[in-house]
């Protein structure tokens, strides 16, 4: 076995040393073409997820969301349902909202969106929408006839907003008036604008829970309340803790709360890596699959004299999946060091997304699988052609 190994090994040698160089090199260039467009998308998927629950978890839900009883509008005695969380093991900051759907008015313009009532120094605990500001500055605790808003919702002067809820050219400083559900308007001056490219939130507005609660004439009462855990990935566990200790709110986590447009963004992304990789593996059939079938035609009549001197014929497939071997492994390491360089780039120069810059997340299982299925097709696609050609008659062959 060891000593067939080693003439496959001599004559792989020999044929690849002979062959010709510029085929040799093309073909490895095309393989390592195919293994990055095999890293690269899957890699930009799972930078989408990372950019998606980064979003989500520093400027829409924390890590964790409770939200009121089945039934309930509001949960009651919000501040001791807060203090009890704040002593669970493991959470590092809550902040209660008050969350209403409004209408904002400013210089004959309209737009519907959410208010939301917080305190400030609890959003700063949990969110991080504070680090955010582009004009202006954040909520302090007094500002009970404060705004701060989003940068889609505030606008630029003359541009429509696309479908979004957009003032078009609110400044900080401005006055804007606000029609709560209830039929009473307030007027707010507009403290600062943010701006997360996180479409939800850059389309609302934040004011003191004091302000909201007065109009809607709540006391000690909130819509949700946003939990910050020490440490992000472990949300089950967290919000397993929370229920064991007699938390009889609803609880979710980040994940379950945005599940609906993330698992759809990223379903569309798995269809189009799905038909990228299926092509992509194709060309790679091909390709493997004509350099050695024209290997292995142009060479007929010495396999012919292989067989003639007593080489076995699995010996001389063996020599051809070999050759694949050595042109998959370079084409490989060439295509590690490509996607390298790709992923250098783009980490330096994200792609920009609605939801924000992406950063490809490149995991180790996406690359074995990769390496794994290239090599595969590769062993396949040499295989076939060698084995047909290496069964033909003796006479035949070298008659040829």
């Amino acid at each position: 076995m060891l000593e067939n190994l080693r003439v496959a090994s001599f004559l792989a040698f020999k044929q690849v040393q002979r062959g010709s160089k510029g085929t040799l090199i093309l073909t490895i260039m095309i393989i390592a073409l195919v293994f990055v467009n095999l890293v690269f998308l899957p890699s930009i998927i799972s930078g989408v997820i990372e950019t998606f629950n980064t979003q989500s978890i520093n400027f829409n839900y924390g890590n964790l969301v409770i939200e009121p009883r089945e039934g309930d509008q509001y949960i009651s005695d919000a501040d001791t349902l807060q203090k009890k969380v704040e002593r669970i093991p493991g959470i590092v900051g809550t902040s209660p909202r008050i969350s209403t759907g409004v209408t904002y008015f400013y210089k004959g313009r309209d737009a519907r969106s959410t208010l939301y009532g917080i305190n400030p120094q609890d959003e700063r605990s949990v969110t991080t929408i504070h680090e955010n500001m582009v004009r202006g500055e954040f909520l302090s605790a007094g500002d009970t006839d404060k705004i701060v808003m989003g940068a889609t919702l505030a606008g630029t002067e003359g541009e429509a907003g696309g479908g979004l809820p957009t003032l078009q050219g609110v400044q900080v400083g401005d006055s804007v008036e606000v029609a709560f559900p209830n039929g009473e308007r307030r007027t707010f001056q507009v403290k600062g604008i943010y701006e997360t490219q996180s479409i939800g939130v850059d389309t609302s507005a934040f004011t003191t829970t004091g302000a909201v609660a007065q109009v809607l004439g709540l006391e000690n009462q909130a819509s949700e309340i946003l939990v910050k855990t020490a440490v992000n990935g472990q949300e089950e566990m967290y919000r397993t803790r929370l229920l064991s200790y007699g938390i009889q709110q609803q609880v979710f986590t980040f994940r379950q709360k945005a599940a609906g447009f993330v698992d759809q963004a990223i379903q569309s992304f798995e269809i189009i890596n799905a038909i990228s990789t299926l092509v992509s593996l194709i060309i790679a059939v091909v390709v493997v699959f004509i350099v050695i079938f024209i290997n292995t035609v142009n060479k007929r009549r010495q396999i012919g004299i292989l067989k003639a001197i007593g080489i076995d014929k699995q010996i001389i497939i063996n020599s051809y999946v070999l050759q694949v071997l050595f042109i998959a492994t370079l084409g490989a390491l060439v295509g590690i060091v490509l996607t390298s360089g790709v992923i250098y780039y783009l980490t330096i120069n994200p792609l920009v997304f609605p939801g924000g810059p992406v950063f490809p997340v490149v995991e180790p299982a996406t690359v074995a699988r990769s390496i794994a299925s290239l090599f595969a097709v590769s062993i396949v696609a040499g295989y076939i052609p060698a084995w047909k050609t290496a069964r033909e008659d003796i006479l035949d062959a070298i008659q040829r």
